[in-house]
């Protein structure tokens, strides 16, 4: 899966979706211009060490990006709140590209007139709200085409003995686990 913000604004949402991206094997293309620098301390926050876990690559347009390696040919899909199709009808895979637009404005028309009507998605939500944060987005999208795909590359599901070996539960590495 590989995921594509276009013109992110917010860096700790942009650091979430890194870790997002480093956890699931996605990789993510962030599309310029960026609301923030990659230094940014908030990114370096959300992302914490995973940066180094995830394939991160920035490009100067949407076209670069689309026409970069892997990307280049594959089912490409816009989300929105104005997509004609729900994200979870797509049948989404490991290969496919989604392209989500910046917190604020989203895609804009010009941007989803690019993507055939049953290539933009949309996630139900309630009438009347607004919209859901860019990376609570990306994740449920990345999860469904993961879960879909049957979790490939993720982890044993359990150890010897019935234990389920997890993640490292701590915020920062090195540091005593959130739930201890």
């Amino acid at each position: 899966m590989h995921v594509v913000l276009v013109a992110p604004e917010i860096a700790a949402n942009t650091g979430n979706i890194v870790r997002l991206c480093a956890n699931t094997g996605a990789s993510l293309h962030l599309v310029e211009p960026l609301g923030f620098r990659l230094d940014d301390r908030h990114l370096r926050r959300a992302g914490l060490d995973y940066h180094d876990l995830a394939t991160v690559t920035v490009h100067a347009t949407l076209d670069d990006a689309l026409g970069h390696g892997d990307l280049a040919g594959a089912r490409c899909y816009a989300l929105s709140g104005r997509g004609a199709r729900r994200y979870d009808e797509a049948g989404l895979g490991p290969g496919d590209v989604v392209v989500f637009g910046a917190e604020r404005a989203g895609l804009s028309p010009a941007v989803l007139d690019r993507f055939p009507v049953d290539r933009r998605l949309r996630i139900p939500m309630r009438p009347g709200n607004r919209s859901l944060n860019l990376a609570n987005a990306v994740a449920v999208v990345v999860y469904e085409a993961w879960r879909r795909a049957g979790f490939s590359g993720a982890g044993p599901e359990e150890a010897p003995g019935g234990a389920v070996p997890g993640p490292v539960l701590a915020e920062t590495p090195g540091a005593p686990p959130f739930d201890r």
